[in-house]
């Protein structure tokens, strides 16, 4: 069975929201980016490089949890964007439902520093990697994660992850 929710999964500037709207392209599912279930006020503490807490993330991660149970709700496909750096947060708006395919996109702290830097009109700013790469706790096996390099341009990242999924989803029909 394919994944009705693709949940893209990394650090800020890693591409999630590029390669998101490649797949949705290629796809033809509807993408959601993370940045849009913010409330005010933690998009105005990242504007200010301030890190946020749990406490912080918690209406967020229930605000992308909402949407992707709409989702399987009414069987309609999606994808969505979340940092998702901690377990914690992956169990929040994956755990044990199904449907649901994480898609990690990883890179170094280098090559996505590089990318912040010629990023425009964003609020998270550059001075936050640092704290995002400190708070990662990569996804293990048991999460079942589609790890995927960033460095490849974002249009061959997308039709590798649907690539990935169609063998996956062929092997376990097989």
């Amino acid at each position: 069975m394919s994944p009705l929710v693709i949940v893209l999964m990394g650090v800020s500037g890693c591409g999630k929201s590029t390669v998101g709207g490649e797949l949705s392209r290629l796809l033809g599912w509807p993408f959601r980016d993370a940045d849009s279930f913010h409330p005010p006020a933690n998009v105005e503490k990242m504007r200010r490089a301030i890190p946020l807490t749990d406490d912080d993330r918690r209406p967020w991660l229930d605000a992308i949890a909402q949407w992707i149970d709409e989702r399987r709700t009414g069987r309609t496909p999606g994808i969505v964007s979340c940092s998702a750096l901690k377990r914690i947060y992956r169990e929040r708006i994956v755990g044990s439902r199904g449907g649901i395919r994480l898609v990690y996109l990883r890179g170094g702290m280098e090559l996505v520093a590089a990318r912040l830097a010629r990023r425009e009109d964003h609020f998270m700013p550059a001075a936050l990697l640092a704290s995002q790469f400190e708070a990662l706790e990569e996804p293990q096996e048991d999460e079942r994660p589609l790890v995927v390099s960033i460095e490849p341009p974002p249009a061959e990242i997308a039709a590798r992850i649907v690539a990935e999924l169609g063998r996956a989803t062929a092997t376990r029909e097989a």
